[in-house]
């Protein structure tokens, strides 16, 4: 087992060289410059030349990808162009509100998500199983600005029973709408491989003994058959964590939440680099070491697989 965890973790490494080289290079590759647009509208070319030497960005790009590179061997994000301050900075400040939406989107997601995979497939071929696998497939074509824009029109401008966004309130009323509209995606996938686990489950040999001996349906669902088809449910959670962290950057944009999501696109509007390309590495990282605990997690859930 820990073997197993030791490579996994070293894998990490080229996952997130590979990930910075690419964000590092599409930086470059979008237009605006950087000095223009701390400038602001008025062009000097003397200042401009001035705030490239500060930053270092007269230097060939060879030589801004090995610092790059270098800084980030050594957990340096690298400062600001805008703020002044440290990426690392600035990412741990916006961190915690980014981790309240995404914490209550998983408690969302996993708790509708699964409540109506097993519905389904305990009422599987009737209407309630229908009306499952048609919400699932809209969950996951419903663009997620969309849907939140939607939300906030119907609950926030029409019922008016929750508050519009309000980017220096983080309370529960307005962490509702975000995290409904970040977890729709997810409900739809989860929604579906349940059921679908569960209807693939209820075919084996063992439960088809455990009903002739008389089990309830309801009881080798929830006692037999759900536990033997967590393993793909838990796999499609941690695939969808991806999702969620992409998915978090336009909710927190159509909310004024303000998290790592928000940050990145004023960031972006910006051109300040650094703030760019570190969130990017740390969502990146988050997502590779949330699949690798996945992973891990199939030896206790399921004590037929043994990880070396």
């Amino acid at each position: 087992m820990i073997g197993y965890i030791v490579r996994r973790l070293l894998m990490v490494i080229p996952v997130i060289w590979g990930i910075a080289t690419i964000v590092f290079l599409l930086m470059f590759a979008v237009p605006g410059d950087p000095a223009r647009m701390l400038i602001g509208q008025r062009s000097d070319p003397a200042a401009e030349k001035v705030i490239r030497e500060k930053f270092k960005l007269d230097r060939p790009l060879h030589v801004q990808y090995f610092s790059f590179l270098g800084r980030l061997a050594t957990l340096d994000l690298g400062r600001s162009y805008v703020k002044k301050t440290k990426v690392r900075d600035l990412l741990l400040g916006n961190a915690m509100p980014t981790v309240k939406l995404a914490a209550a989107s998983i408690l969302i997601a996993v708790v509708l998500g699964v409540s109506a995979g097993i519905v389904a497939a305990y009422f599987h071929g009737r209407w309630i199983d229908l009306t499952v696998i048609t919400g699932s497939v809209l969950g996951v074509s419903i663009p997620i600005f969309w849907l939140g824009l939607m939300l906030m029109l119907v609950f926030s401008v029409f019922l008016r029973v929750l508050p519009l966004p309000d980017p220096a309130t983080q309370d529960l009323k307005h962490l509702i709408l975000p995290a409904v509209t970040l977890s729709g995606v997810m409900i739809g996938y989860i929604a579906r491989m349940t059921r679908a686990s569960l209807l693939e489950v209820m075919q084996q040999d063992y439960i088809r003994t455990a009903r002739a001996k008389g089990l309830s349906k309801r009881v080798a669902i929830l006692k037999h058959g759900l536990r033997n088809a967590t393993i793909p449910i838990v796999t499609i959670i941690g695939l969808n964590f991806a999702g969620l962290l992409g998915g978090a950057i336009a909710t927190e944009t159509v909310f004024s939440w303000p998290g790592i999501g928000m940050l990145m696109v004023k960031s972006i509007e910006n051109r300040d680099l650094p703030v760019v390309e570190g969130g990017v590495v740390v969502l990146a990282t988050i997502f590779v070491v949330v699949n690798i605990i996945v992973d891990i997690s199939y030896a206790f859930l399921d004590p037929r697989i043994r990880i070396k």
